[in-house]
């Protein structure tokens, strides 16, 4: 019971189906309140994001974050267009920006752009806007290629390190959430973690707690700090916490 209301309270719930309608995004916003407590944030398309920020404010969900996608989900070299997504997603109103980092042209040898690109929008994100930076996890080889891209996006700003797209062929993976928790242990602790990616079920998410608070310390898995992406999660959730299915599933990660 208390592991599902941890990931209640950081759950991003997801929905990024290309085929998604203000009408579905208002249902998923509908969710985000329940009688166990809030998620942390709902993530959706930019063109969603005014009517999210609407729709939780009608809920009784003001304090739920609207989050946002840039560079996604390609995860392209170009700084100067992804700083440009996240300054329109800021203009829009998001509270938070999850922007793919480019892992192609690190495996390419390219070991600066990545951080040039996250440095971009960490500045285009202001003071208020949180910056996730989606590391696309599953896609990097090796345990190098990964660290590599950690310590660039840190070097660039990030405030959160996040696994997956949702899109790749491969998702979270508790052995990348080590070596991203290991780096953000190294950087002092202060950026966050978020895992997404085929977590559907409660015991998808339990090894990630444990992987968080055994690294950075007991407590340190806070919604500030540790997040997940997921949409049909919630359903197992509810389930868990004694309420009904809600049929929440939007084709998130």
């Amino acid at each position: 019971m208390d592991l599902a209301r941890r990931s209640l309270a950081a759950l991003d719930l997801t929905c990024l189906d290309e085929h998604a309608t203000p009408a579905r995004i208002e249902g998923l916003c509908r969710q985000a309140a329940s009688p166990w407590g809030q998620v942390a944030a709902v993530c959706v398309y930019p063109e969603y994001i005014r009517t999210a920020r609407l729709a939780l404010d009608r809920a009784g969900a003001g304090a739920v974050r609207v989050a946002t996608v840039a560079n996604f989900p390609f995860g392209r070299a170009e700084a100067d267009a992804a700083a440009l997504d996240v300054q329109r997603a800021v203009a829009a109103g998001a509270d938070e920006v999850d922007v793919v980092f480019p892992w192609r042209s690190l495996l390419q040898g390219d070991a600066r752009c990545g951080e040039s690109l996250v440095a971009a929008c960490r500045e285009a994100c202001g003071e208020r806007t949180v910056l996730k930076v989606i590391l696309e996890s599953g896609m990097l080889p090796t345990h190098d290629a990964l660290r590599d891209a950690c310590q660039a996006a840190l070097r660039g700003g990030a405030d959160f390190l996040k696994t997956s797209t949702g899109k790749s062929a491969v998702h979270a993976t508790t052995k990348a959430a080590e070596v991203m928790l290991d780096c953000i242990a190294e950087h002092g602790g202060t950026c966050g973690f978020k895992a997404s990616g085929g977590l559907r079920e409660l015991a998808d998410v339990a090894p990630y707690f444990t992987l968080a608070e055994r690294i950075l310390g007991r407590g340190w898995a806070t919604p500030e700090r540790f997040r997940i992406g997921a949409s049909s999660l919630l359903d197992a959730l509810h389930a868990e916490l004694g309420g009904q299915a809600t049929g929440t599933s939007a084709g998130g990660y």
